[in-house]
């Protein structure tokens, strides 16, 4: 490719050219910016430096790598692309793509929910799942962070876990609300992120401060373990779906129900105790016609 030609090229392809020119933190800074285009248009020098765990400097170094002349020249090239790719685009066209019989749409689903579940079984490492077990056996509490759908399986981790007779609590929390959420995190505690693919300063302060609080940090994500490996104890990947038409945390929910069940058999007593307490407790505020039909 002539000089000519690369200084057109877009970015995912200069960064294929240029990868292996780069410094340890020049590559980190470049992995983010290809996968978090959208960032790029809304964030400064220093945002993505943080964002990428590097500096703004290394973000201008690298994009000055990159074959640009500096970061508006980045933004400006982004956003033209940015623009034309929305969300509604991006799911009208796979959509469309999809076809309109029944029988192919549920196979290519569903084909593409196995697809998710083996890559993720073959990305997760057995001494990372077994830390991860261990994390959360020996935690005082669990806090667990996700935002939009991502809170979902946060959610669902915390009642789990409460019935297996273990604190837990999730949020979606931001800004100074998630302020008041952290400050109750202690020695002890796990943090549990959920962060598929899109990172957001608040997960950063938020995992930045879990981990000078003296908790672990156990992270789910699709592409953000190379981006967040300083700050977190353990990372399980959780692949997400290439269409987005499988839901955005089945990944997840799977992990998580693999490390709830291996937690439930460390203490089978103590979940027997919980799962009839739970029994007892829902029989007592059933309402009385519930009850007399049982009996």
């Amino acid at each position: 490719m002539s000089g000519h030609d690369e200084a057109q090229a877009p970015l995912a392809e200069r960064i294929g050219l240029r990868i292996g020119s780069l410094s340890a933190a020049e590559r980190r800074v470049a992995e983010y910016l290809w996968k978090h285009p959208g960032m790029i248009v809304l964030s400064t020098a220093g945002e993505l430096g943080e964002l990428s765990g590097t500096s703004d400097a290394t973000v201008v170094r690298t994009v000055k790598s990159l074959g640009y002349s500096g970061l508006p020249e980045l933004k400006r090239e982004v956003g033209r692309h940015v623009v034309s790719d929305t969300p509604a685009t991006r799911l009208r066209h796979r959509v469309e793509e999809a076809g309109d019989d029944s029988a192919a749409q549920l196979d290519q689903l569903l084909a593409e929910s196995v697809d998710r579940l083996t890559e993720t079984r073959r990305l997760i490492s057995e001494p990372a799942f077994a830390a991860a077990v261990d994390l959360l056996a020996g935690a005082r509490e669990v806090l667990g962070y996700g935002l939009g759908i991502s809170e979902l399986p946060m959610r669902y981790l915390a009642t789990r876990l409460q019935r297996l007779g273990r604190r837990a609590r999730s949020t979606s929390a931001t800004g100074f609300r998630l302020a008041d959420e952290l400050l109750l995190l202690e020695p002890g505690d796990v943090f549990v992120l959920n962060a598929p693919d899109r990172l957001l300063p608040d997960m950063t302060t938020a995992a930045r401060h879990a981990r000078s609080a003296g908790a672990r940090v156990l992270l789910l994500t699709d592409s953000l373990g190379a981006t967040l490996d300083s700050l977190v104890d353990v990372t399980l990947p959780t692949v997400m779906s290439p269409t987005g038409l499988t839901q955005e945390g089945l990944s997840a929910t799977l992990v998580l129900d693999c490390l709830l069940l291996a937690l439930a058999k460390r203490d089978p007593g103590a979940v027997s105790a919980n799962t009839e307490l739970l029994a007892e407790l829902r029989d007592r505020l059933a309402p009385r016609d519930m009850r007399s039909r049982r009996t």
